[in-house]
C-alpha cells in the first residue's frame, strides 16, 4: 500500500468514525440522567451550545436567583435588577459559545430522584471561569423523558459569591 493509499484510508476511516461518533452523541447524552449531566458539562468546558442546547427541551428556561449580596450589588448598579433572572436554554448554550475564558461547572453532593420519567437532580456547585470561582450556590434540574431520551426542561439555581 503506497503512502497517498495509507493516508485516505486513514483519513476515510476517522471521517467515518467521527460522523458516527456525532450522529451517536445526542442519544448517547440523553440515555439516561447521569449522562446528560456528563454531556452538560462536556459541552460547558468544550464551549459547545450547540450540544448543550439539544440537551434542554425547546422552550426551557433557566431561573438564577441571587442571594441577599448578590442582589445587593446587582442594585447598586441597576437600582431595577431584579432577584430572579429567567434566561433560556439557547441564551445559556450562547454565552457558553461566545466565552473565551475557560468554563468547569463542578457538580458536588448530586442527589437524582426519578420515578423512570420525570426526574429532579439537586446539587451544589461552583462555576468556575478562567481557572477561578465566578459563581456558587444549589442547583435543581427538572428533567422529562420523552421520545428520544432524558431532557431538561428546566433549571433553578441561587447565586451567591464562592467563598476564598
Amino acid at each position: 500500500m503506497n503512502m497517498f493509499s495509507r493516508t485516505a484510508f486513514a483519513t476515510f476511516g476517522f471521517v467515518i468514525s467521527t460522523h458516527a461518533w456525532a450522529s451517536a452523541s445526542l442519544a448517547d447524552d440523553t440515555r439516561d440522567v447521569d449522562h446528560v449531566m456528563k454531556a452538560f458539562h462536556e459541552a460547558v468546558s468544550g464551549h459547545d451550545g450547540d450540544r448543550l442546547e439539544a440537551l434542554f427541551l425547546p422552550k426551557a428556561n433557566l431561573f438564577n436567583v441571587l442571594d441577599d449580596g448578590r442582589l445587593a450589588t446587582a442594585k447598586a448598579k441597576s437600582p431595577d435588577a431584579a432577584r430572579v433572572r429567567v434566561n433560556s436554554a439557547h441564551e445559556f448554550a450562547q454565552f457558553v459559545t461566545m466565552t473565551k475564558q475557560s468554563l468547569d461547572p463542578v457538580h458536588s453532593n448530586v442527589r437524582v430522584t426519578s420515578d423512570g420519567v420525570v426526574a429532579t437532580v439537586y446539587f451544589d456547585f461552583v462555576f468556575n471561569m478562567g481557572g477561578k470561582p465566578e459563581n456558587a450556590g444549589n442547583e435543581t434540574w427538572q428533567l422529562v423523558k420523552d421520545e428520544n431520551g432524558w431532557r431538561i426542561a428546566s433549571i433553578a439555581f441561587s447565586s451567591r459569591a464562592p467563598k476564598a
